[in-house]
């Protein structure tokens, strides 16, 4: 009978506690709700949610055509500086492969473009409905004239891309997804804005100019891939450039630079510098690695050069 008695008392404790643990979880949910409208009512900005790399596949017949190499954004015509940092690293130092001094390029490489557009990608792809004013100040936030022409240059393709390919199979698709619309929209806008209003021939920056980063994410949302896939797979395609440039330039032969493109190595930077952009605003947008602009601009002076930049 005392042995019953005691395991109902214990029973009985072990539920009020969990009990107790229960309404602290949902108080404290509670006070973090009402933070965020407080935050919102305020005129401020609700952080972002968290990071999730393992996210399942969202629309991944998407994925694969924004990932195909045949993609006709002209991305072959340029190596993001790598040319120019060959040559202006001969010879290279003792002990120094080629294959060694082209991964820290890469990771250079990786490094900039994240902290330079990724800011601008991930808010594009939160507020689609700001595709213009997102493009105006990744326009204004990139002083390096030649990787500004670059990424006009790939951003008007993809735009291009979309309107030619991708926009009547997407559009006439009937979606209750008020941000696609937003996006198929934004899209349209931005496309007529460029062909109403070309900039002055005396300043060309002036207008819409159409970068790469911010048409990423808006033709992501509007093919209804997810802001962490989008973002990756734009990572991800940098990296495929930067190889197929280092193909072509000699540096490796093509099996090591697939063998680099699968590599642990690869996908950990990646996904470390989405991370390390998720929370980013794009007035904090900025290079991280100044060295890149210098290799990138001092392109055009080489003697001899096989890429555009």
């Amino acid at each position: 009978m005392r042995i019953a008695q005691r395991n109902e008392l214990v029973s009985m404790t072990v539920k009020t506690r969990q009990l107790t643990i229960q309404d602290e979880v949902d108080d404290l949910e509670r006070r973090l709700k009402d933070a965020k409208q407080r935050l919102k009512d305020s005129g401020g900005t609700v952080p972002p949610p968290a990071f999730e790399p393992s996210i399942p596949l969202s629309s991944p017949h998407s994925l694969l055509l924004l990932s195909d190499s045949a993609l006709p954004l002209g991305s072959f015509a340029y190596s993001s500086g790598l040319e120019s940092y060959i040559a202006h690293n001969k010879p290279l130092p003792p002990g120094t492969t080629p294959t060694t001094s082209f991964h820290n390029f890469l990771s250079l490489s990786l490094a900039s473009i994240a902290s330079t557009t990724l800011p601008y990608l991930l808010t594009a792809h939160r507020h689609p409905d700001q595709l213009e004013a997102l493009d105006n100040d990744l326009d204004a936030s990139t002083p390096c004239t030649v990787a500004r022409r670059a990424s006009i240059a790939q951003g008007l393709a993809l735009l291009g891309v979309w309107e030619r390919a991708f926009r009547e199979p997407y559009s006439s698709t009937d979606t209750t997804n008020p941000t696609t619309r937003t996006a198929i929209s934004a899209l349209s806008s931005f496309s007529e804005l460029l062909k109403a209003t070309p900039p002055p021939p005396s300043d060309p920056s002036l207008g819409a100019n159409g970068h790469l980063a911010p048409l990423w994410a808006v033709v992501c949302v509007a093919l209804g891939i997810d802001i962490s896939h989008s973002a990756y797979i734009y990572m991800l395609n940098h990296a495929k450039a930067v190889l197929s440039a280092a193909v072509r330039a000699s540096v490796m032969g093509p099996y090591q630079a697939q063998g680099v493109l699968a590599s642990r190595w690869l996908q950990d930077v990646i996904a470390e510098r989405v991370e390390g952009q998720w929370g980013v605003g794009v007035e904090e947008a900025g290079q991280a690695v100044p060295v890149v602009d210098l290799w990138v601009g001092r392109h055009e002076l080489l003697y001899s050069r096989i890429f555009n930049s």
